[in-house]
């Protein structure tokens, strides 16, 4: 019996073990851009095979890569925010850097072919975290107080897909990002970050709204 528990036991720590390096793998070859199943299987050591019975399809790589995304880089942010004096300023900082994370895994947003039904089931979960800095921003007026925390996922991903694709520049994605937020409060409207052009170059908004179509 004993023996037993103990090979249950290992599985599943092989099991845990696989799974993080896929997820892992996933990370560093999504980053490169154009990225398969094959290539991530091989970045993380493991077979096919072993891939697919963790992970059925592309949809559930992407998954594991945003969830990863918001437990190792995100929620440490959202810990951080929670005594942030200017509130409505923290949550625009957690929005451009989410914005920022996914736009280093070159690849993510178009390797599943749903990723906003995928991204939004992810960062559902997320809005329990963000309950108690939306209510600190809706009781100093800096956001409008008919806004749920279930509201600021769908809020989130509407941005994703529209600036976290190739071809959107920083300064691109800090200029709307702010334009986004002054819509949950058009009376505390802020000025917009500058629009750098030598970043995005005449062509810039074209390739950015190329990317969407084909997307």
């Amino acid at each position: 019996m004993a023996t037993t528990n103990h090979r249950t036991a290992r599985r599943r720590v092989d099991a845990r073990s696989s799974v993080e390096r896929i997820t892992a793998a996933g990370r560093t070859v999504l980053g490169r851009g154009e990225a398969s199943l094959e290539q991530i299987a091989a970045e993380a050591g493991v077979g096919i095979a072993t891939l697919y019975r963790h992970f059925p399809n592309r949809e559930a790589v992407v998954r594991a890569v945003l969830e990863d995304i918001l437990d190792t880089d995100l929620l440490p942010l959202v810990e951080r925010a929670a005594d942030a004096p200017d509130t409505r300023g923290a949550l625009q900082d957690i929005a451009t850097r989410l914005l920022d994370l996914i736009t280093e895994e070159r690849g993510l947003v178009t390797f599943a072919g749903n990723f906003a039904d995928v991204a939004l089931d992810v960062l559902l979960r997320f809005s329990a975290s963000l309950q108690p800095l939306l209510e600190r921003a809706q009781q100093a007026g800096e956001i409008r107080s008919d806004l749920t925390a279930e509201d600021i996922p769908h809020f989130l991903v509407m941005a994703v897909a529209g600036l976290a694709l190739p071809g959107a520049a920083p300064s691109l994605r800090a200029r709307f990002v702010a334009l986004l937020f002054d819509s949950l409060n058009p009376a505390a409207a802020t000025p917009l970050p500058p629009l750098r052009v030598d970043e995005i170059g005449e062509d810039g908004l074209r390739t950015t709204l190329g990317n969407v179509t084909r997307g």
